[in-house]
């Protein structure tokens, strides 16, 4: 089985063809941008808790964390939500 690492490796050079380079130059900038603003220093690290929260659904209902976490493992995904 291949790893994550390498799948990803493999995702960010195909972009290098698939994407178009202006697409790819404003993409570029914009990780940049994050990196020099020092957010990944206040970001969570691996094996740290998420605080708790609550967060409108995809149909707008609030949903809690700790509420989800009770029936098991909680996977969060956030998305750009247009394309």
């Amino acid at each position: 089985m291949t790893k994550l690492r390498e799948q990803l490796e493999r995702i960010k050079e195909s972009a290098k063809t698939r994407i178009p380079p202006a697409a790819r130059a404003v993409m570029e900038k914009a990780t940049e941008e994050l990196r020099v603003s020092g957010i990944a220093d206040r970001s969570l690290r691996v094996g740290q808790l998420a605080p708790e929260f609550s967060l409108p659904d995809a149909e707008g209902k609030n949903v809690s964390s700790a509420e989800k976490l009770k029936g098991g493992p909680l996977v969060v995904s956030f998305y750009r939500g247009k394309w």
